[in-house]
């Protein structure tokens, strides 16, 4: 087991806690509840970031998303259970997390703009951009959740 190096929160307060308040602005955004976990569960598996997919699994469970769709986003291509608005956003994560594989392509944004408003497309980076945030905070203090009972 790896042990965690340090605790953000503790040791930088004061930036920590800007990262959150970025976060709530996504969070606070137009963009559906079920859908922002999705979208934090699969950024984070693509950074592997074991901390934040087991605390955004349990948070998507909690609003009502079904386990099935939790566990298949490693293979969102494949699965027929996501919409095609959900395929453009999860596209448009693994693109934006994968950033330095060439960016988000045209192809990409354009399906995105079938479902999203340039605002909404807005909500979605920053929403990407803050797990991703998270995501390189929990990978790089090794930081661990709490083993169920």
């Amino acid at each position: 087991m790896t042990s965690t190096r340090f605790l953000l929160p503790k040791e930088n307060k004061t930036a920590y806690q800007k990262i959150a308040e970025l976060d709530q602005i996504g969070k606070s955004g137009s963009i559906n509840e079920k859908l922002q976990e999705l979208i934090k569960i699969y950024a984070s598996q693509l950074n592997s970031c074991v901390f934040c997919i087991d605390m955004h699994s349990k948070d998507a469970l909690a609003k009502g998303e079904k386990l099935q769709r939790i566990i298949g986003l490693t293979s969102w291509e494949e699965a027929s259970f996501y919409t095609a608005e959900e395929r453009a956003v999860l596209a448009f994560t693994k693109e934006v997390t994968l950033i330095q594989q060439g960016g988000v392509r045209d192809e990409t944004y354009h399906e995105l703009q079938k479902y999203y408003s340039e605002k909404e497309i807005g909500e979605l980076l920053i929403l990407v951009g803050t797990i991703n945030i998270y995501n390189r905070i929990g990978v790089t203090t090794r930081l661990q959740p709490k083993i169920d009972q």
